[in-house]
């Protein structure tokens, strides 16, 4: 008998369609390199533009000069406020994913969302918030995925250990701080029904 108790969930690119889609078809219709737009969000690193508005220390409106600003110092020439456009066009919600939280929280187990976004998201009323015991917003906490200290936030408001959580999230990065505090990880690789597979076989 399993002694896991909860499951956190990634949000983009898992229970809504993933921003890193939009930002590829934004690349595509701007004739950006594949990717290019990713690299220099990484590039900017923890001070970078993109950080500071998933912290919550950016409002929007003043992020894009200097996200564009990261983004030239790698080549990269873009509208960013275009560019946050697409990703708002493309977060909508997976209906499998929603039906099998209903499911995992009708067993009386707890789920939460954990989710890196930025202040103009309805920020601390989250639209799929009924969904969940928990919502852990990177731009209301002040902390963004991959900091270890949000993992160890998101497990207390759920109310468990770290050791008695699965998280799930596309993003192999943001399930390494995860596992190191206890957690079992999911890696959802867009396949949903292999991913609920994978969280219902960690519940039994």
């Amino acid at each position: 008998m399993t002694d896991l108790a909860g499951v956190l969930f990634d949000l983009g690119g898992v229970v809504v369609d993933s921003p890193l889609h939009a930002l590829a078809r934004y690349e595509r219709d701007h004739g950006l390199a594949v990717n290019a737009i990713n690299r220099a969000i990484v590039a900017s690193g923890a001070t970078g533009a993109w950080s500071r508005l998933e912290r919550g220390e950016l409002e929007l409106a003043d992020f894009y000069a200097p996200f564009e600003v990261d983004c030239r110092a790698q080549g990269v020439t873009l509208d960013g406020a275009r560019m946050m456009d697409y990703i708002a066009e493309a977060r909508a919600p997976r209906p499998q994913m929603l039906e099998a939280i209903r499911r995992i929280r009708a067993r009386g187990l707890r789920v939460g969302a954990l989710t890196n976004n930025w202040k103009s998201e309805r920020v601390g009323a989250h639209p799929l918030r009924e969904h969940f015991d928990v919502v852990i917003e990177s731009a209301v906490v002040g902390l963004r995925k991959p900091d270890p200290a949000i993992y160890e936030l998101a497990a207390e408001r759920l109310g468990l250990p770290p050791e008695r959580c699965v998280f799930v999230d596309d993003l192999p990065g943001n399930l390494k701080p995860a596992r190191a505090i206890g957690m079992a990880t999911v890696l959802h690789r867009g396949d949903a029904e292999a991913t609920l597979a994978e969280v219902d076989a960690l519940l039994r």
